[in-house]
């Protein structure tokens, strides 16, 4: 597991499908664009997973079953199976688990994912909190994201909730990246019941750490690593779980996110894309001129807080883990960052 205190870029040793030996996939932004496929990724999950790097596909997407998910990672040409699928559904029925008795009704507000997590995690899922209902007064109100969910739905959930019953969202990703663009995610749907509830829901998905250190328990993996998109979930994550995490930049954070981000959030490694599986990643050195890293590419900050970078420009993912090394360490050292002077990286 990982050191909490190594905020900065690590050395792998080896190539990163060598060293590790459980990957923990996410699926929208990493492994897929909504129904579309991401390029290079299909070819080197299946790579990576023939030269015997385990992955499991762990999501904070809580409409499907496992079974729907490895179906339709299959479509793409991805190798899976519904045992290599982790969703916050799972991770939310684990939660309710903590504090309710089994048989507890539950209102499930929600896709098919969530409605099998919870009835699998041993409760009673009910659908409507009229007075005249007889499953009304649920104990607890689930609630995940599916592109079904409507008004009325959150109506229930509201009132529900207003009835005293436990609020636990599968996850709080506030967008969803779909091919078309990043549409709204559950943490969207879950702030209209908040505001008219004004009750913060508890969460059990990313960047919770509960579906990460479940993967690690179910496939006794001895040296798991992360892989995602997004900072605030999939990296935050990582790092609340103590395990490594490679930060892919084909989803929703970008290169100048990374540069920009808090320790927490902070990647151990980076790269444009799932390729970077088959790269030895060496962490930048600190010279004389900056931080600097194998080819060459430099960056420092200076004492008012810029970043500068080499003039061959800021182009290409050398040049982004360069400046992560220099603005991280400047930030640690207590010198605030220039967010003007941290250019939009070119990576493709």
């Amino acid at each position: 597991m990982l050191n909490s205190d190594a905020w900065g870029l690590s050395s792998s040793g080896g190539p990163l499908a060598e060293v590790y030996d459980v990957a923990l996939v996410d699926l929208d932004g990493v492994a897929r664009k909504g129904h579309n496929r991401i390029e290079h990724a299909t070819e080197s999950l299946n790579q990576a997973h023939h030269q015997g790097l385990r992955e499991v596909f762990v999501t904070n997407n809580a409409a499907l079953t496992p079974s729907q998910v490895a179906e339709q990672l299959g479509t793409l040409g991805i190798e899976c199976t519904p045992d290599d699928v982790m969703t916050a559904a799972m991770a939310c029925g684990a939660l309710l688990q903590t504090k309710l008795e089994p048989g507890a009704k539950v209102l499930v507000v929600g896709g098919s994912g969530l409605l099998q997590a919870v009835g699998d995690a041993g409760f009673t899922v009910i659908h409507s909190t009229e007075p005249n209902a007889a499953d009304q007064y649920p104990d607890a109100v689930a609630m995940g994201y599916a592109p079904t969910v409507a008004w009325a739905d959150l109506a229930e959930a509201a009132f529900a909730v207003q009835n005293g019953a436990w609020f636990v969202a599968s996850n709080l990703d506030k967008s969803l990246p779909l091919a078309r663009g990043n549409a709204p995610g559950n943490g969207a749907l879950v702030g209209a019941v908040q505001a008219a509830t004004g009750v913060t829901p508890a969460s059990a998905g990313k960047p919770s750490p509960a579906m990460y250190l479940l993967v690690v328990s179910r496939t006794g993996a001895k040296n798991p690593l992360v892989i995602g998109d997004r900072l605030d979930t999939d990296l935050g994550g990582a790092r609340a779980a103590g395990i490594p995490g490679l930060h892919v930049l084909t989803g929703v954070s970008s290169a100048r996110d990374a540069v920009l981000a808090q320790p927490e959030y902070r990647p151990n490694y980076i790269g444009t894309d799932l390729r970077t599986l088959f790269e030895t990643h060496v962490a930048p050195q600190e010279g004389p001129d900056g931080w600097w890293v194998s080819n060459g590419r430099a960056a420092c900050v200076s004492d008012d807080g810029k970043l500068e970078l080499d003039s061959q420009g800021p182009n290409g993912i050398d040049a982004v883990r360069a400046a992560c090394a220099a603005v991280w360490a400047a930030s640690d050292a207590g010198i605030k960052i220039d967010p003007a002077s941290v250019p939009d990286f070119q990576v493709s």
